[in-house]
């Protein structure tokens, strides 16, 4: 008999600490996505680079799944996994909430202290909130709930400090390099070089952002026997008077420069854009719907393509800063036509390797690894944008069109767009060897 109530004492205790009833009903992959979309509005308010949104991605859902794995035995702690990740345990000393909830406010309390602009994610917080009650967890059950999400949040941002990033700003001013083999500033705006320190920051899964150096790219050449010159005259060729319209389609559909800004006159317009990495986490967020992922097998699909992103910006961005290659339209209004202009802006930093291939290929390995290789789906992302919908055989196929999206709009060379593409899968395999499950 000592025995028997021992055993229900565990029970009551166990379920208080979680309170895992059956008559709340269970959380979707949904949910994720709607974070997804309430940080990618704060990102094009706050104009983010493509490389720190993908940092402010990977943290949030981080968050979110530090909980799923404290609860979920199927899901492996990220401690030994990512480089230098604390062993974080489960705080015993909270009580009575419901993880799904914990979860979703450890995402919502990290991007708020992370996103310059965070405070505007309280009002869909307090609908959350709200929702919560109507689905019938209690006023203390939130409580506790937030109390569990504020603990892992608080580990997460602090893991997040120590990565190096807070100490780019203390780096010299970046100066462009001089010589006609090298990046320098493109009209309209002429920024200045965006995260070129993004390799010092501690990578996620990588040993270091210089762990998969890609071959050196076509040297410059004025020689018109060059391999530079053939590429870039391809380039001078596919110029935006002789594009296709379903080409121009493709390039505005995969264009993804929160920098982009329009001449008007004596004014600088910025055009609403999302960043690359924005884009492939609204894919995950639409693939994980339509194959019923479940809640848990979401967030931790969703952490990994954002990681893999950030990890996948940081190779790539160590590249781009080592070859500092001249942007198609500098060489081609210096050496063919100077008044030569891509289809698209081109973005403020060096041309290889090509960003958006990279981070694509990144997120199509991890994926078809995860939901499946050949799993067809309709892109929709952009559709809030003014583009319509996109349909894709498969991951690899979408990484594909958004690579060769970046030489119909004029901003990359193919040797960056294919070699991109390799880096890609190289660190997307990587993650997921490290990853497992």
């Amino acid at each position: 008999m000592k025995n028997f109530f021992c055993s229900v004492f565990f029970a009551c205790f166990i379920s208080g600490c979680t309170s895992e009833k059956s008559n709340f009903p269970e959380f979707t992959s949904a949910e994720i996505g709607k974070v997804t979309g309430q940080m990618t509005e704060l990102m094009i308010h706050d104009i983010t680079n493509p490389p720190l949104a993908s940092r402010f991605f990977s943290y949030t859902y981080l968050a979110g799944y530090e909980v799923i794995a404290q609860h979920d035995s199927t899901f492996p702690s990220m401690h030994g996994i990512l480089n230098g990740y604390p062993n974080l345990k489960r705080p015993d000393s909270i009580s009575g909430y419901y993880y799904p909830v914990a979860a979703m406010l450890a995402m919502l309390e990290t991007a708020q202290q992370m996103q310059p602009s965070g405070k505007r994610l309280l009002s869909f917080r307090q609908q959350f909130l709200d929702s919560c009650k109507k689905m019938g967890l209690t006023s203390d059950q939130i409580i506790q709930s937030q109390k569990y999400a504020q603990v892992i949040s608080k580990a997460i941002l602090a893991y997040a400090k120590a990565d190096g990033y807070n100490k780019i700003s203390n780096l010299p001013r970046y100066s462009p390099v001089k010589g006609d083999a090298y990046w320098y500033p493109t009209p309209p705006g002429y920024m200045a070089a965006v995260e070129p320190y993004f390799n010092t920051v501690r990578p996620f899964f990588l040993d270091s952002a210089s762990q998969f150096i890609p071959p050196p790219p076509a040297a410059y050449s004025t020689n018109k026997q060059s391999a530079f010159y053939k590429m870039l005259y391809d380039n001078f060729k596919q110029g935006e008077a002789d594009l296709s319209d379903e080409h121009r389609l493709i390039a505005a559909f995969w264009d993804c420069n929160p920098f982009a800004v329009q001449d008007e006159g004596h004014l600088m317009v910025g055009l609403k854009k999302i960043s690359p990495g924005a884009h492939w986490l609204g894919i995950t967020d639409i693939v994980c719907r339509d194959t019923k992922k479940t809640f848990n097998e979401a967030m931790f699909i969703h952490a990994l393509v954002a990681m893999g992103l950030m990890d996948s910006f940081m190779a790539c961005w160590d590249e781009k800063f080592r070859s500092n290659r001249v942007r198609p339209e500098t060489a081609i209004r210096r050496q063919i036509d100077p008044h030569w202009k891509p289809l698209l802006q081109t973005p403020p930093f060096p041309e290889y390797l090509s960003g958006h291939s990279c981070a694509s290929a990144t997120s199509a390995t991890i994926l078809s690894h995860y939901v499946g290789n050949n799993i067809s789906f309709t892109d929709t992302v952009e559709t809030r944008y003014g583009l319509p919908p996109r349909s894709f055989k498969s991951f690899n196929d979408a990484a594909a069109e958004a690579a060769i999206s970046r030489f119909y709009g004029g901003i990359h060379y193919m040797d960056a767009i294919n070699d991109g593409l390799v880096q890609g899968k190289k660190v997307g395999e990587w993650v997921i060897g490290k990853a497992g499950r």
